[in-house]
């Protein structure tokens, strides 16, 4: 994929694009970039993920962010473009026994390169919110 300026033209500049499940609160800062930037992570996050498919990051913002009260109990999937030279820096990460569940792990000091890297804007592309006594939806 190559990205797109804001007449839709194309770029020369190949882009990832990339999904991070994120919580209330996550979401909340990403709105205050404007959309651009992941906030810095918190001390015990050493490792800033992304993951590569919709399927993965839907799985973890319903059945992992819902069940989360420092996440609001409400998981957020958003998606982005990345620039493709600058993800060849970083391995591919299988996690567990799927490979659905393929991420990348930049570190968490390395945020605001990241950040430098994304081309357009973060947008949430699904919502799930867990009711007191009700599925999450």
């Amino acid at each position: 994929m190559y990205s797109k300026n804001n007449r839709d033209e194309m770029l020369t500049e190949p882009v990832s694009v990339l999904y991070r499940p994120v919580g209330k609160a996550e979401l909340e800062k990403i709105e205050k970039s404007n959309f651009r930037a992941f906030p810095p992570r918190l001390p015990e996050q050493p490792i800033f993920y992304v993951v590569m498919t919709l399927e993965y990051a839907v799985q973890i913002a319903k059945d992992w962010n819902t069940r989360d009260e420092r996440s609001g109990f409400s998981g957020y999937v958003t998606r982005f473009r990345v620039r493709a030279d600058y993800l060849g820096r970083y391995d591919i990460r299988i996690v567990g026994s799927s490979r659905i569940h393929r991420e990348y792990w930049i570190p968490a000091e390395a945020i605001d390169e990241f950040n430098a890297n994304i081309v357009g804007e973060i947008e949430v592309v699904e919502k799930f919110i867990l009711e007191k006594n009700q599925p999450c939806t």
